[in-house]
């Protein structure tokens, strides 16, 4: 695979070790895991990263030639219709063999709140649609700085809502992935603050649940993370904060309540600089009864969970079975 074809297959980013070490012993990754995260060090995601400076160059490329948020690369057997709600583009997906009897998923993409959704999350979605037989709802919500958590969160809550209401009794599924699953997360407690039904479950793929990126052990992290780097993910945090401060629970969920939640489940490696945040949210929602399944593995980065490798494979095979 080459690079090019990396890049606009993932637009997500990887990281480190030295927190707090899986709580089983995992399999060492395997060689096609260890030869990705060496390519994944070729790619110029890091570079975007790297310091304030280049996110606001990037942030001020994209206000000029937005990117598309069509979807490509659902695949066959999906069939896709697009709707607006909240003045948000609304994507439906559903298998084309029939929608009847289908459960929902609610799909909120990653990008750090400053990248649109891209091919990866759209293959993902196609195989959500195809292999667990679902019906996704892919909610387009407009980037920062131009939108910021004060107002993406209710509006983000106020549409799964709507999705609760309308399911009946099908089962709802939120998935999100990277600053994704940090709004299903910010959403969710939004949801249960107003006195709203939860989701049946939430799967949070590398959450950013922390958006002051501040733990100590992430600056050593970092330096073992092929993509990420802390001064542009603190700089994205900072323009999704807007004129709330970063450790607000809509910009940071980590510093929320976790009380009644729905149950999780959790994907993440210790080449995440972002895992630490994993491990500290599961144990603060099982602290308060909320059940998780995390999923840590060893080696593994940033979004591993939808990466073409065998422990990607296989968390996707999870995630099927839990959505379906």
């Amino acid at each position: 695979m080459s690079v090019a074809r990396i890049v606009s297959a993932l637009q997500f980013c990887p990281g480190g070790c030295l927190f707090s070490p899986p709580a089983r012993r995992d399999p060492a990754p395997s060689l096609q895991s260890r030869v990705f995260n060496l390519l994944l060090r070729l790619l110029p995601l890091k570079h975007q990263l790297a310091s304030a400076e280049a996110v606001q160059a990037h942030v001020q490329k994209l206000a000029l030639q937005p990117a598309s948020h069509e979807p490509t690369g659902l695949g066959r057997g999906v069939d896709v219709t697009l709707t607006k709600m909240g003045g948000w583009p609304v994507y439906y997906t559903a298998p084309s063999s029939g929608f009847e009897g289908c459960n929902y998923v609610m799909f909120l993409h990653g990008g750090g709140f400053i990248n649109e959704i891209v091919p990866a999350h759209w293959r993902f979605i196609g195989q959500m649609t195809r292999e667990a037989r679902v019906s996704c709802v892919v909610p387009i919500y407009p980037l920062a700085p131009r939108a910021t958590a004060k107002d993406l969160v209710p509006a983000t809550g106020e549409l799964l809502r709507m999705l609760l209401e309308d399911a009946g009794s099908a089962k709802v599924t939120v998935v999100g992935n990277s600053a994704g699953a940090s709004l299903a997360l910010a959403a969710c407690q939004w949801l249960r603050d107003r006195g709203h039904r939860q989701p049946n479950q939430m799967v949070l793929i590398s959450p950013a649940a922390d958006a002051s990126v501040s733990r100590p052990e992430q600056a050593t992290l970092a330096a073992r993370d092929p993509i990420q780097g802390i001064p542009g993910l603190v700089e994205a945090g900072r323009l999704y904060a807007g004129e709330l401060d970063v450790d607000h629970p809509f910009v940071s969920p980590l510093n929320g309540v976790f009380r009644f939640l729905a149950p999780m489940m959790i994907f993440s490696g210790t080449r995440d600089l972002l895992y630490p945040d994993s491990v500290d949210l599961a144990a603060r929602a099982r602290a308060v009864g909320v059940p998780v399944d995390l999923h840590l593995l060893r080696d593994q980065p940033h979004n591993y969970a939808l990466m073409p490798t065998p422990e990607g494979r296989h968390a996707r095979a999870l995630i099927m079975r839990a959505v379906a």
